[in-house]
C-alpha cells in the first residue's frame, strides 16, 4: 500500500516536514511494509518556502533583508538553477511572526524586505518567480516592496514618502522610471491564500489591518491610503486592479503583484501543488493523508488539507484528514473529498499540553488509520 502524506504545518507545533515525518511514523507501526511519500505543503502562509523547498529540492539561500519595521534580519529563499526559477516568501522578510506582540505596526510597516529578496533572485539570473504572500506584518500596498526594486512613491512636492501605509495618503505620484528592466522578463505567480479585493468592508486593512495593530481608526486611515494608492496606479498604469480577487491579499501585495509585475494570483494550495508535482504523487497513491492545526468551515476557502483533497478526488484517491482542532463546520470538507477526519487530542488537555505532544499524537492517530484500513481493504 502506497500512502502520500502531504500535511501543511500545525501552527506553534510542528513545521509541515516535521508532521510528515510524525505521520509516516504512525503508519510504519501499524505497517512497516507500506510506502509513505512525504510531501509537505502549504497554502501561501509562513512555511510555504520550507515545503517548496523540501519537496523540490531547491537551494535555500540567505540574505540580509529589512524586517518589517526595518531592521535587518537573514532572510532565506528559495533557487532552482536548472528551471531559473526562484521561491520567495513574504513572510520570510515582513511577517508577523517576526514582531512581538506590541511590536505590530500596520500604519508603518513596509514590505521593502520582500522586494530585496526579490532583488537577490533577480541577481541569480531568476526568470521564474513563485511568490507565497500569506503571513505578512503589513497593509503598505507593495509601495515598498517596489520602492526597495527602484520605483519612486511621490508627494506633491515631488517628495519620497517615508515607509507604510499611512504615508500613502499623500501619494501623489508613482515614478517607474528607475523600476528594475529585469522585471519585465520576470514571470511571476503569486500565492494568496484569500479573495479580498483591496478596498472596502472586505478589503485588506477593514479584514486585517486588527490583527496587524491597527485601530478601527487606524483601519479607516489605512484603506483610503490605499485608495489613493489604487487611483494613482490606475492614472499610472492604464488600468485598474483594486477590485481583483486576491489584491487585499499581505495588506494589499496581491495589488502590486498584478498590477505592477502583472502576477498571476492563484489560490496558493494550487500553485504549490503545482510547484511539487503533486500530480505525478497521486498517480502513485492509493490514499492520501493531509492534515493542518484546525479544520473547520473555512478551510474551503483554500487551505491545503481542502485544496488536496480536491485535487486526489478528481484522480480517484481518497484523503484523510488529521487536525488539530476539528472546528466549526468541518464536516463541510466531506463533500470536497475528505472522507473522514480526526482530531489528535486523546483526551481532554490544555493547548500547552497538545502542542508539545502534537508529534505523539500525530504518530498514534496515524497508526490507529492505517490499521483501520488494513482491516477494511
Amino acid at each position: 500500500m502506497k500512502i502520500l502524506i502531504a500535511p501543511d504545518s500545525y501552527k506553534d507545533a510542528l513545521s509541515a516536514q516535521e508532521a510528515a515525518r510524525a505521520i509516516a511514523d504512525g503508519i510504519r507501526r501499524a505497517d512497516p511494509e507500506a510506502e509513505t511519500l512525504l510531501c509537505p505543503m502549504g497554502d501561501g502562509g509562513e512555511g510555504t518556502l520550507d515545503a517548496l523547498l523540501a519537496a523540490t529540492g531547491a537551494e535555500r539561500r540567505l540574505v540580509e533583508v529589512q524586517d518589517a519595521l526595518g531592521r535587518p534580519r537573514r532572510a532565506a529563499w528559495g533557487w532552482q538553477a536548472d528551471t531559473r526559477q526562484a521561491f520567495v516568501e513574504l513572510a520570510e522578510a515582513s511577517g508577523l511572526q517576526h514582531l512581538a506582540a506590541e511590536e505590530r505596526d500596520a500604519l508603518h510597516s513596509t514590505t521593502h524586505g520582500l522586494g530585496e529578496l526579490m532583488r537577490a533572485a533577480l541577481d541569480a539570473g531568476a526568470e521564474r518567480l513563485l511568490l507565497t504572500l500569506g503571513g505578512s506584518a503589513t497593509n503598505d500596498g507593495g509601495a515598498g516592496m517596489l520602492s526597495a526594486l527602484g520605483a519612486r512613491f511621490l508627494d506633491d512636492g515631488g517628495r519620497e514618502l517615508p515607509p507604510g501605509g499611512a504615508a500613502l495618503a499623500e501619494l501623489a505620484q508613482i515614478d517607474l522610471s528607475g523600476l528594475d528592466p529585469r522585471l519585465s522578463r520576470l514571470k511571476v505567480e503569486a500565492a494568496v491564500d484569500v479573495d479580498n479585493p483591496l478596498l472596502g468592508a472586505k478589503g485588506a486593512s477593514a479584514v486585517f489591518g486588527p490583527q496587524k495593530g491597527a485601530s478601527p481608526a487606524e483601519v479607516e486611515r489605512l484603506d483610503a491610503a490605499l485608495g489613493r494608492l489604487a487611483a494613482v496606479a490606475a492614472d499610472c498604469l492604464s488600468h485598474d486592479h483594486r477590485d481583483r480577487p486576491g489584491a487585499g491579499a499581505a495588506g494589499g501585495m496581491g495589488f502590486a503583484a498584478s498590477a505592477f509585475l502583472e502576477a498571476e494570483l492563484r489560490p496558493g494550495i494550487e500553485l504549490v501543488m503545482d510547484a511539487v508535482g503533486f500530480d505525478a504523487l497521486l498517480e502513485r497513491a492509493d490514499w492520501v493523508i493531509t492534515g493542518e492545526g484546525q479544520l473547520d468551515g473555512q478551510s474551503l476557502s483554500g487551505k491545503t488539507p481542502v485544496g488536496i483533497a480536491r485535487r486526489a478526488r478528481a484522480k480517484g484517491v481518497p484523503t484523510l484528514a488529521l487536525a488539530g482542532r476539528l472546528g466549526d463546520g468541518w464536516q463541510a470538507a466531506h463533500d470536497e473529498g475528505i472522507v473522514a477526519a480526526f482530531a489528535l487530542a486523546d483526551g481532554p488537555m490544555a493547548l500547552d499540553e497538545a502542542l508539545a505532544r502534537t508529534p505523539e499524537l500525530l504518530a498514534d492517530r496515524a497508526e490507529s488509520l492505517m490499521r483501520l484500513v488494513a482491516a477494511a481493504g
